[in-house]
């Protein structure tokens, strides 16, 4: 017997599958909770490689896939293949290999730097070579990039969506916390990635979670109260708590009535959508008196966690009409949609329609699970070859637009920052628009009407009878602390509850972060509540 795991290296956290070669079976299947870089994106994960080494950031990474392929209880000896998908700055972390070029805009940047791009059209290499332990003899694929900006995620998302094969213009996204989008129009390709931030994946909600039992994952509105759904040990969503969305009352005990351990992104678009909808939230205010939104088993929205998925769906559609914009079209001229990856496949369509998480003038959305975890299947099954991969990326012909750099994108972004965390009124969108001189949008959307097709029941393709083991991906960094005074300020003030400072000898202190639960270059709260200024995290080193 001879297996095969595919591996997602996604920005939020890592999934994978056990295959069995002769059978073509799915074994088992194993999730992290987190990444195991500090940071809750793409940037704060180079950023943090840039500062504290290369080769800390990938010791961490392999230590947690090394984790991870420990909990699909399969003999490693026997791995023939690994096939790995993931964005250009996660699959060149995976290889440690240079990211500089792809942090840096600019030739002339680059040149002045004496930066070299490695090549990035695809590989075969030693798993051992890169540190995957316990499986000696098999050969890890990596595929090709279009571009240092269009990755293996960006090919798997239009191969596996069929995109490009739309006779008619249309949108696909691959919803995430680096959300990358392709519009398709008339044998063109433009591309786009919004950072969107971790919020829409329950990440930086105060009781937010990724996707595992116990997660709030969706609500919906009866005509009594709103109905809790929490996800079971398969990962699938089952009844919970009938409450009162204003006082938290408990008006019906669900079957999975005190199981509720968090919120995913999909429980907070939900949330948010029945929100607005009923009159409950007016962004960012959340019209109770506590200023709570109440969900099951003391489970809260806050007008804090609004402005959070608010900034995250804002650049969503700011990307969305950037990228319209850019093929020369508009709203009303793209009506079908495709929504990948985790949250675009579980959430409810039309409730993030309603939000702004697809594209307005849309009137049939296909719903697709994970398309780089489907593209290293093929891999793994061979029904998909690298050389059709480089063959594919030589051909794609795609134009990307970036929008760090892109002035509608600003005044786009600006006029949702001002909508989710400014109290501006939906109804003032269009005429902010004009003032910048663009074109307005429709100020509400009919979701009523919209086709949705969901062509997948789970995120991991084929493990409707397996329980996912779900892993915490992180390592301890630490790092002795001069002139600590153990006033414990830093602790105090970590969001994430990922610091710690032990005493060590006479007088002295070290510091101790858990990687993955470390919000990154975007925090720093710790350092800055730091009396004495001694607390640099940057310097923190891998436990030996």
């Amino acid at each position: 017997m001879s297996y095969g795991i595919a591996l997602d290296i996604g920005t939020s956290g890592f999934r994978c599958q056990a295959i069995d070669l002769d059978t073509g079976k799915t074994l088992s299947a194993a999730v992290t909770e987190r990444h195991p870089i500090p940071g809750m994106n793409v940037i704060d994960h180079v950023n943090f490689a840039m500062k504290s080494g290369e080769d800390v950031a990938n010791g961490l990474m392999i230590s947690a896939i090394n984790n991870l392929f420990a909990e699909l209880n399969i003999d490693l000896s026997k791995v023939v293949t690994v096939a790995v998908c993931g964005n250009p700055f996660q699959l060149s972390l995976f290889q440690n290999i240079e990211i500089r070029d792809l942090a840096y805009a600019g030739k002339s940047m680059l040149k002045t730097l004496g930066i070299v791009s490695p090549p990035r059209d695809g590989d075969v290499i030693d798993a051992a070579g890169i540190g995957l332990k316990g499986m000696p003899d098999a050969k890890v694929i990596i595929p090709p990039a279009v571009t240092h900006e269009i990755g293996a995620d960006a090919i798997a998302m239009m191969l596996t969506t069929g995109i490009l094969d739309e006779k008619e213009p249309c949108i696909v996204v691959d919803y995430g916390t680096n959300a990358e989008m392709a519009l398709v129009h008339e044998g063109n390709v433009y591309t786009g990635s919004a950072a969107a931030g971790p919020a829409l994946e329950g990440q930086q909600i105060e009781r937010g979670m990724l996707a595992a039992p116990g997660a709030l994952s969706e609500i919906e509105v009866t005509d009594r109260g709103w109905r809790c759904y929490i996800l079971d040990d398969t990962l699938a969503p089952q009844p919970g708590d009938l409450v009162d969305p204003v006082t938290g009352a408990v008006i019906e005990e669900g079957p999975m009535h005190g199981k509720a351990v968090g919120i995913t992104g999909t429980g907070v678009i939900a949330a948010l959508a029945n929100g607005i909808k009923t009159g409950v939230i007016n962004t960012p205010r959340i019209m109770t008196e506590d200023g709570l939104l109440h969900l099951q088993d003391g489970i809260n929205v806050s007008s804090a966690d609004v402005e959070e998925a608010g900034k995250a769906i804002g650049a969503l559609r700011a990307g969305f009409l950037t990228l319209l914009d850019s093929a020369g079209l508009w709203v009303d001229d793209v009506q079908k949609a495709y929504m990948s990856g985790a949250s675009g496949l579980y959430v409810d369509a039309r409730k993030a329609m309603e939000i702004g998480m697809v594209t307005p003038g849309a009137r049939r959305i296909v719903q697709f699970g994970n398309t780089s975890i489907t593209m290293a299947r093929q891999l793994i099954l061979g029904e998909i070859s690298l050389d059709d991969l480089k063959e594919f990326a030589k051909k794609l012909r795609a134009q990307h637009v970036m929008f760090a750099t892109s002035d509608f994108f600003k005044d786009v972004y600006s006029i949702e920052y001002s909508l989710w965390c400014s109290s501006m009124p939906m109804s003032q969108y269009s005429e902010m628009m004009g003032c910048y001189g663009h074109k307005g949008i429709p100020e509400a959307v009919d979701t009523s009407t919209v086709e949705v097709t969901k062509l997948a029941v789970r995120d991991l393709p084929d493990v409707e009878n397996l329980k996912v083991s779900i892993i915490k991906s992180g390592t301890e960094l630490s790092g002795q602390l001069e002139a600590c005074i153990g006033c414990m300020k830093c602790v105090k003030k970590c969001p994430e509850k990922a610091l710690r400072i032990e005493p060590v000898g006479v007088a002295g202190y070290r510091a101790v972060i858990e990687s993955d639960r470390c919000a990154g270059t975007a925090c720093k709260r710790c350092e800055k509540a730091c009396p004495k200024k001694t607390l640099n995290t940057d310097l923190l080193k891998i436990e030996q």
